[in-house]
This record gives C-alpha cells, structure tokens and sequence, in this order.
C-alpha cells in the first residue's frame, strides 16, 4: 500500500490518519504517484501536519511543495492545504477520524469527504481505499486503473469487480489493500507506453480496446 511505503500505521493514532489524510490530499491531484509520495516526505520531514498546516507560512508551503517537485499546482495546493486545515478544525475539531465517526452510512461518509474544500472522487477513492478494514464504512468501488489493471491480467470479468478481487485476495492470503494498490501501479507503470506493457500482443489496450468498457 502507499501508505505503508509512506511509513504511516493507519490503525495506530488519529495523528496517523491525519498524515494519510495529508498524503491522500496530494495523490488526487493529476500528478505522477511518485511526486505525490516524494512531496508528502518532505512535508512530512519539516514537521508539516494537518492540524498546523493553517498556521504555517503560505510561501513555506509552497517552497516545500516546490522541493517535493509539486511545482505544477504549488500555489493552490498550499491554499487548498490550509483551507483543508481550517475546516477540519472547525467541522470535526480537528480530528480526522470524527468523519468517519459521525458518517451513519457509506454514501453519507463519501458524500462528506467530497465536500471538503478541493476534494473529489478521485481523492476520496484514494483515501478510503487503504482504509478498508480500518474504517467499518470505507469500501469504495474498485477505481478505474485497478479495474482496467485486473481486466488486462484476465483476473476480472465483466460486472461484480469488487467482490471477484476480495474473493483473488484472500484465496492468495493478499490484503486486497495490497492487490488493488499493485493494480493501480501496473496501469500507472505500464500504459504510459505501450511497449512497456508486460503482456506484449496480448494486451487488451493493444488491441486499441478499453478493458474496462469490454
């Protein structure tokens, strides 16, 4: 998972959901997964936390996001990290696990993420992927790369991806947290290019078709 690569124990402390809380603001962005996970380190590194990220400098951010190599969306990411601050604050107390706490359903959890400033499906995918098991209401739909990814390797079928990727992960004993996030990097590494894909003639997307839509 991103968020063991990035040193964080989702199921320790709310400080640690708060730094995935952080780093998930960053993924959703358009922007290569490894910018995104180089960024989060060095905010993590010069102390830059949700809960302090109102009170920081706006120009320190963007020099930190501008180190991390974030220079496409420096400006509005230090804005949108702050705004984000802010209404964590002033809506949860600034706790992040109190939107999971106070969401009475799945749809009014995702409904929630959505409406934080700068947040949408992608970045709300993102977050409650990894939180699968940690949050009893996060169980999102398998995202558009991990389906595309599992489609191409022939392990998913037409309808039901979700559940067929739960029932290869445990008959694999993988974390599906795990499998999905290798989905992800398979068609965020490979289909860039397509002479990059493993599966040579045999790809679907080769074939000039959309596995997905298939």
């Amino acid at each position: 998972m991103f968020s063991v690569e990035l040193g964080i124990d989702l199921g320790a402390t709310e400080q640690e959901l708060a730094r995935w809380f952080l780093a998930a603001t960053l993924f959703g962005t358009r922007i290569p997964a490894s910018v995104a996970m180089r960024t989060f380190a060095v905010l993590d590194e010069a102390g830059v936390t949700l809960a302090g990220a109102r009170h920081a400098e706006w120009n320190a951010l963007v020099d930190l996001l501008d180190t991390g190599g974030y220079t496409r969306y420096d400006y509005r990411t230090a804005t949108r990290l702050q705004e984000l601050s802010e209404v964590v604050d002033a809506r949860y107390g600034g706790q992040v696990g109190a939107i999971g706490r106070r969401a009475r359903t799945a749809v009014e959890l995702e409904a929630a993420l959505d409406a934080l400033p700068g947040w949408g499906p992608v970045t709300v995918g993102v977050f409650l992927r990894e939180l699968r098991g940690v949050w009893v209401l996060a169980d999102p739909p398998l995202g558009r790369l991990a389906a595309m990814a599992g489609r191409h390797l022939h392990i998913l079928g037409p309808g039901a991806e979700l559940s067929r990727l739960r029932t290869v992960s445990a008959a694999a004993g993988i974390d599906l947290r795990d499998l999905e996030c290798a989905l992800v990097r398979l068609s965020l590494a490979h289909h860039r290019r397509w002479t990059d894909c493993p599966g040579g003639l045999h790809c679907w997307l080769l074939a000039g078709r959309d596995p997905v839509a298939s």
